[in-house]
């Protein structure tokens, strides 16, 4: 599940910019780890009932086939940094260590685009990150300002549903991007933020994959 987020920036702004904005930001939470040498889950993906994780604190059933993982790694490819919360910045940090041995191709051509990836951390409790990282220096609102107004390709992704929370909240969310996977969980973590606001939405794109899992791409109606 991903959301595309608006930034303080608009179309109608860019001639007035030194350096043209990035593309719009998008929440971006479809990042695989490996978790042993049989699995490899896709975090996150979302059920058909809208939860990231389930009541037991699983997400087994996200496990991306080989055709799901190759269309993760090509949307990377468009991503020019990443902010993460903590929780998701430390379960990355796995590909910075990797034994690069124990990958198959697949897990290596997403280890190299991720690896040297720009990174921002959100966290209140970490005081240093490893690799191509910072730590964020202001709120969310004001990171996103920085990078939109600073020169640079790609898109600004955000991953951690907590972000997306407040994203939602600060009304910055341009799309929403969704890997539905077909299960039903009954409860646990929520990918959508319960703000209780209306929000309508325009069918951007949509793909089903083999495996049954349906992606669904969505802009926010202006």
């Amino acid at each position: 599940m991903a959301f595309r987020m608006r930034g303080p920036l608009t179309a109608r702004d860019a001639p007035r910019q030194a350096h043209p904005p990035r593309p719009a930001v998008v929440l971006s939470n479809p990042l695989p780890r490996r978790t042993s040498d049989a699995q490899r889950d896709l975090f996150h993906g979302v059920s058909l009932d809208g939860y990231i994780v389930g009541p037991d604190g699983g997400f087994d059933w996200t496990a991306p086939d080989k055709e799901v993982f190759r269309f993760w790694i090509d949307e990377i490819r468009g991503v020019g940094v990443h902010l993460l919360g903590r929780r998701l910045y430390e379960t990355m940090l796995y590909w910075e260590t990797a034994d690069e041995a124990s990958l198959d191709d697949a897990e290596r051509e997403w280890a190299a685009l991720w690896n040297p990836l720009p990174k921002v951390a959100f966290s209140t409790t970490l005081s240093t990150v490893e690799g191509n990282a910072r730590l964020a220096s202001g709120g969310l609102a004001e990171e996103i300002e920085r990078l939109r107004a600073e020169p640079g390709e790609g898109d600004i992704a955000i991953g951690g549903a907590t972000l997306a929370a407040e994203a939602a909240a600060l009304d910055l969310i341009d799309e929403y991007r969704a890997m539905v996977y077909p299960v039903l969980v009954g409860g646990g973590i929520p990918f959508f933020p319960r703000h209780e606001r209306r929000v309508d939405l325009e069918l951007v794109e949509t793909r089903t994959f083999s495996s049954r899992v349906v992606y669904l791409r969505y802009r926010v109606a202006r």
